[in-house]
């Protein structure tokens, strides 16, 4: 089973960026593609981007096209989450998440993050 651990969260202001990491141990993430969720105060945990075990394909929420990037580094067992162009309304805490291609976007995951807190604040 792989462990899932998120960083590069805070306080970012509105139309300001941030990178989200996540480090994963105990078995490569080359076995699974993997994907980024958040969830807001009040609300359910949603789906925002996954990207196949390769790398070669990705895909995005509405709420997260041309604004943010998923990538991942197998080698590194790393993955990334590039968000551009925040507002108050990406504040949420943000989960990295393994799975397969096609379940990960239906919130369907193996292995959770304990989450990173991003905050769009001015």
């Amino acid at each position: 089973q792989v462990q899932l651990v998120e960083s590069g969260g805070g306080l970012v202001q509105p139309g300001g960026s941030l990178s989200l990491s996540c480090a994963a141990s105990g078995r490569t993430i080359r076995d699974y593609a993997m994907g980024w969720f958040r969830q807001a105060p009040g609300k359910e945990r949603e789906f925002v981007a996954s990207i196949s075990w390769g790398g070669s394909s990705t895909y995005l929420a509405a709420s997260a096209q041309g604004r943010f990037t998923i990538s991942r580094d197998n080698v590194k067992n790393m993955v990334y989450l590039q968000m551009n162009n925040l507002n108050v309304d990406d504040t949420a805490v943000y989960y990295c998440a393994a799975g397969s291609w096609k379940a990960l976007r239906f919130s369907e995951v193996d292995t959770w993050g304990q989450g990173t807190q991003v905050t769009v604040s001015s």
